[in-house]
């Protein structure tokens, strides 16, 4: 297991991810969604509400009825839309987005953060 993975199971949800979307490796907008995503067992078995891999995309999922999500899971998707292309609302804001966050959470986030700005980070994840 990688040294940025909180498991194996969030590794092989994040390399599955990947290979669904056909991404590129060097894909750090993808990569830190993705990262978020496979981290969090609510978010994983929730992502076809979040983030379309045949169209590549994410998807407006806050107001759909046929998903529930939490606090805290809501703070999580809108920072990963905001890691993969600058997406915001009006609780895109740090104290919006890292305050509903458990410890652990909170470290999702902040190794997301990471794999998105840090390059040698990054190249941990998918050695």
């Amino acid at each position: 297991m990688g040294k940025y993975f909180f498991s194996s199971t969030h590794k092989e949800r994040f390399l599955n991810m990947m290979v669904e979307d056909d991404m590129a490796q060097g894909d750090a907008e993808r990569l830190s969604l993705f990262y978020i995503i496979s981290g969090n067992e609510d978010l994983y078995r929730k992502r076809r509400y979040i983030y379309d891999p045949c169209e590549h995309c994410i998807r407006t999922c806050f107001d759909n009825t046929e998903v529930d999500f939490s606090s805290g899971m809501k703070s999580l998707i809108r920072l990963g839309f905001n890691l993969y292309n600058g997406w915001s609302d009006r609780y895109t804001t740090p104290m919006s987005l890292l305050g509903s966050l458990d410890n652990r959470n909170l470290r999702l986030a902040g190794n997301a953060i990471m794999t998105r700005f840090n390059s040698n980070f990054r190249n941990g994840l998918i050695e």
